[in-house]
Order: C-alpha cells, then sequence, then structure tokens
C-alpha cells in the first residue's frame, strides 16, 4: 500500500464539516471515494469542496478544522 499526500487546491480557511452542527466530512480510518468531498475551503465567504481525486483510506488530517491553508499546502494523507 502507498500513502499519498493531498495538497490545498486553493488558499481559504479548511472546514471538516459542512456545517459548525454537523459531523465531518470524513474521520482519520474512514474510506475514501474517488468523487467524495473531504472537506470545504472558505474563500471570501464561497465554500469550495475539496473532493477526492483518488480512493482509499484517510490516514490523517494535516492540518486542524478552521486553520488557514496556502495554496500547494498539504491538508490529509490517503492510503490507497
Amino acid at each position: 500500500m502507498s500513502e499519498t499526500t493531498v495538497a490545498a487546491p486553493l488558499p481559504g480557511i479548511f472546514y471538516r464539516k459542512p456545517a459548525p452542527d454537523q459531523p465531518p466530512y470524513k474521520a482519520p480510518g474512514d474510506a475514501v471515494a474517488v468523487g467524495d468531498t473531504i472537506g470545504l475551503i472558505e474563500v471570501m465567504k464561497t465554500f469550495n469542496p475539496v473532493v477526492a481525486e483518488e480512493a482509499g483510506t484517510l490516514v490523517a488530517f494535516l492540518v486542524d478544522d478552521e486553520d488557514a491553508v496556502m495554496a500547494g499546502q498539504p491538508l490529509y494523507t490517503l492510503e490507497a
């Protein structure tokens, strides 16, 4: 098995949940399919989904919920 680190596609604030009172999209250990939403990046009040481009198992998030991220910054690790 190989691990892949997935980077932020754009700068903004990373959210792991669709809303504060909702559960996270994914948690470490969860299966991930191509097209699954992993989180959101907010840029100027616009929420852009972070969508999985590979299938596998989510190993770990490399940023915390509501952290500011830069484009190209590692977000999470996926094991294929």
